[in-house]
């Protein structure tokens, strides 16, 4: 971010404002998105900007509307004081890339990285200054339809890719004509919702809430996270809008963090319905003092803070303080300065180096879950004929969850085969809707199936069942998707399943019946190049799952770092009764995190150390030691491997989960060469957070196994003993 000392700015300003201006300063109010002035819909925006009683406004969508109301707020108001303009680009702007728990499949955040930096340039160009993302809710729940807004259930993988998006958006210096501000959300523990339903409790220790949900919070604050949202649900009984001990405690006072903390969509407001405000006085009063500074869509803040002010309840320093942090966005922004964008050069439509992105980007994420026999390149010289079935076999509807109005729709699968296998006979057959029971076109899809060399089956999840409000009790393929899957594969003509979704999906009986599966999620504009490339072997899979899929929702909460339990199930022993186990499931999951296929073949070999003893308090003074993996390539193919290390404290203070992922690297090897990969550990890698409120973070003496390998089911390990 810009490096300009803002203070004596503001305090200036502050010192000029009334308290009602400084109270408009901390709302945020909704538009239409594409209505321009002088609506029904956006009277009450444009008079409080008019008064300077308006401090932000989301949902603005396009140049000339953004202008229209800057300049009622620049031009007519008091003091002059410009707008933030704040949108919901999550994946893209205009040009949509994989959604996030896709783009975490990559295992490289430069993936991330370049979705942040195209949504940028396409957003600011249209007025936007401020985006709501990336969400880094660490999440145990693929119920929960938020996770395909997540990057999955690991910690230091979500910790990796928030920094690399926040840096994305945000670049060096924020009054760039191509960046926007970051917000990290949601704050937090919001993916450890109960059951999975959105909005729910969270109830969690202070141990799991710093080792688990707060790591990439810090990572994104370090990298310059220009602002914060608070969460939805309740932590440990106090709803994250009132939560003084992570708002305060944590974020602004440990971390000390200088930005502005958003409200979520009527957070505050909903202190009521939390039950831990008898009215919007109350509500206003517990969301400000604990820190949230700006409200989005309610207007408690400025119903009700003067009488705040007046009785005491609320200060006139946390006010001010408030006030500082949103006028301290618009001055890094440049908003004063350049409080308009230049309508001509606003970007329109998604360029062809932006589609070349998303596209390079969605080979990147796709995991080849399994590819029996070699099922998998298709060969384009051999192939004479293609049936390609399913009720997303020639559909658009590959976005996925948030997406914004007017973005083109994805390339179907059909019309990326077709470009990419020109010489061969392609049928299309849909078979089944993506919902509902009707089972008509199954005889048409058999028949196609009977007809050709080879199936390309493109099922799953519609975008509408992941998202938002979008939670799931059961996951399977919905309708009578696995019905047509398993009439297809029925056939014996070879079958790859293309599955896009945006969660894990519980696919274990009909996928068994499939030689191969790619898991595509929801890739985006350039979804049928993209499968088409990793189908035909332009572009070799290389990308890993982020987050567990298990057998049965029965099974969940099911994921790879674990605690331990003092009766663990051993797979060697199965008589065993009084073990942690299910009775009428198989142990794990149907593929673990971190797994995934190439169409060549790798092979690790033991990790070294660079050293095998260090001390505690070495590490703890900012000592480190280096890891070396050697990895070969033993196919005939130049692809993808991701190596990865794992750490697991088997003797400690309080219980460590099974395995750690601590590193990670995407590395590109020729057929037959080998590479040496190397991680660099320090005392955050190798000790934990206790459950002291106050923060306490310990490296105990003791053994320490490395365990390495391509997914979280490691074949290597060393051990380093700190002393």
């Amino acid at each position: 971010m810009s490096g300009h000392d803002h203070e004596p700015r503001i305090a200036e300003l502050l010192g000029r404002m009334t308290v009602d201006e400084k109270l408009g300063q901390l709302q945020q109010l909704a538009w239409a998105w594409d209505t321009g002035p002088g609506g029904g819909d956006t009277a009450a925006a444009e008079a409080a900007a008019r008064k300077g009683l308006l401090g932000s406004v989301l949902n603005v969508v396009g140049a000339e509307a953004s202008n229209a109301l800057q300049r009622i707020a620049v031009e007519e108001s008091r003091l002059g004081i410009p707008l933030v303009f704040g949108l919901d680009v999550i994946h893209g702007y205009h040009t949509t890339f994989p959604i996030p728990l896709a783009q975490a499949a990559a295992f490289d955040p430069a993936v991330t990285a370049v979705d942040a930096e195209v949504s940028a340039r396409e957003a600011r160009s249209n007025g936007i200054h401020w985006t709501f993302s990336p969400m880094m809710d660490v999440t145990h729940e693929p119920r929960w339809g938020r996770i395909a807004e997540s990057t999955g259930e690991d910690p230091y993988l979500t910790s990796a890719y928030a920094a690399a998006k926040v840096r994305g958006y945000q670049g060096e210096d924020l009054t760039a004509p191509d960046r926007i501000a970051a917000c990290a959300k949601h704050f937090a523990a919001y993916g450890g919702a109960e059951g999975g339903r959105d909005y729910n409790t969270v109830d969690v220790s202070e141990q799991r809430l710093r080792n688990l949900y707060l790591p990439p919070f810090k990572a994104a604050v370090e990298a310059g996270a220009a602002t914060v949202m608070a969460a939805f649900n309740t932590v440990s009984g106090v709803p994250a809008h009132a939560n003084s001990h992570t708002l305060t405690g944590i974020l602004k006072r440990e971390w000390g963090f200088d930005g502005v903390v958003v409200s979520d969509w009527t957070g505050v407001l909903e202190l009521i319905a939390h039950g831990v405000a008898a009215d919007e006085a109350e509500a206003a009063r517990r969301s400000l003092t604990a820190g949230v500074d700006m409200e989005m869509v309610s207007t408690t803040f400025v119903d009700h803070g003067r009488d705040l002010l007046a009785s005491g309840a609320l200060t006139e320093a946390r006010l001010d303080d408030a006030v500082a942090r949103v006028l301290r966005l618009k001055l890094r922004l440049g908003l004063f300065e350049r409080p308009y964008v230049e309508e001509s050069a606003a970007l329109t439509a998604p360029s062809a180096e932006a589609r070349a992105a998303a596209r390079e980007a969605a080979g990147r994420c796709m995991v080849l879950l399994k590819n029996d026999g070699g099922t998998l390149p298709l060969d384009a010289t051999a192939l004479r004929s293609l049936a390609v079935i399913g009720p997303f076999a020639d559909s658009g509807d590959l976005l996925g969850t948030w997406t914004l109005p007017g973005a083109p729709e994805a390339v179907p699968v059909l019309a990326g085969l077709r470009a990419a296998l020109p010489d061969t006979v392609i049928s299309h057959v849909e078979g089944a809707s993506a919902e509902g029971a009707d089972t008509s076109g199954f005889a048409a899809a058999v028949a196609a199936a009977d007809a050709a060399d080879a199936v390309v089956l493109v099922v799953g999840e519609p975008p509408a069942l992941s998202g938002e409000a979008a939670v799931r009790g059961e996951l399977g393929l919905p309708g009578v998707q696995e019905q047509l899957a398993e009439a297809v594969a029925a056939t014996g003509t070879p079958c790859v399943a293309v599955l896009v979704g945006g969660r894990p999906l519980t696919i274990g009986g009909w996928a068994q019946r499939v030689p191969a599966v790619v898991m595509a999620w929801h890739p985006g504009i350039e979804a049928g190049p993209a499968v088409a490339d990793v189908l035909t072997g332009a572009v070799v899979p290389g990308g890993k799952l982020p987050v567990t899929f298990p057998r049965s929702v029965g099974q969940i909460p099911l994921y790879y770092n674990h605690e331990r339990t003092g009766r663990p199930y051993d797979p060697a022993a199965p008589e065993v009764k009084y073990v942690s186990r299910y009775l009428d499931i198989a142990e794990g999951p149907e593929f673990p995190f971190g797994h995934g296929l190439s169409y060549t073949t790798f092979e690790l070999g033991e990790p070294r150390l660079g050293r095998e003893q260090l001390a505690a308090g070495d590490l703890e003074a900012g000592a480190t030691v280096e890891v070396t993996v050697p990895v070969r390539n033993t196919g005939d193919r130049t692809a993808d491997e991701v190596v990865q290390l794992y750490v697991q404290d088997p003797a400690a203070s309080i219980a460590q989960p099974v395995r750690r992922l601590r590193g990670f690297t995407r590395v590109r090897l020729a057929a037959g060469e080998e590479r040496e990969v190397r991680f660099t550990l320090g005392a955050e890698d190798l000790g934990f957070w206790t459950g002291d409120t106050a923060g306490t973070f310990v490296v105990e003496p003791g053994e320490i196994h490395l365990h390495t390998g391509t997914s979280s089911r490691t074949r290597y390990r060393c051990t380093l003993l700190i002393t």
